[in-house]
């Protein structure tokens, strides 16, 4: 997987013109951090990273996240995975929360957009990289 997203992103940064340097520095990481993907060294970019590049060629987040397998590995549950005692509140997918422009408050702080946004970058990176590392957890015999 490591070395596909790697070609992809070189393709992509190519078809936009941009040199690695160009696009770290849109992108706010270093040229090296952005070859290392490219060449396979480094891996498949943690999701705060996708959300640098994405932000930065303008391809959509969920895209990137895509083709960095994080979406085709982990399907979500299905609703019906929830307890039964659960409500249609207790359900709601906390994307959407931070995603609408509701007011939303932590610690009695009002959150802005840009609040919402590392909130939500921080935790998504969170959740997928758990769900990896509960991957490869051997079951017990």
């Amino acid at each position: 997987m490591e070395q596909e997203f790697g070609v992809y992103l070189k393709q992509l940064r190519e078809a936009q013109g941009l040199t690695i340097n160009q696009l770290a520095a849109a992108a706010g990481i270093s040229g090296s951090q952005i070859s290392r993907i490219e060449n396979g060294l480094r891996g498949v970019p943690k999701p705060a990273t996708l959300r640098k590049i994405a932000d930065a060629t303008g391809v959509s987040y969920e895209e990137l996240m895509d083709h960095a397998g994080y979406l085709q590995e982990q399907g979500l549950p299905p609703a019906e995975s929830a307890p039964e005692w659960a409500t249609s509140k207790d359900k709601r997918d906390f994307r959407k929360m931070l995603e609408d422009d509701g007011e939303l408050m932590f610690d009695g702080i009002p959150l802005d957009k840009e609040d919402k946004q590392r909130i939500k970058d921080v935790l998504t990176g969170l959740f997928w990289e758990a769900k990896q590392m509960n991957k490869r957890k051997k079951p017990k015999i």
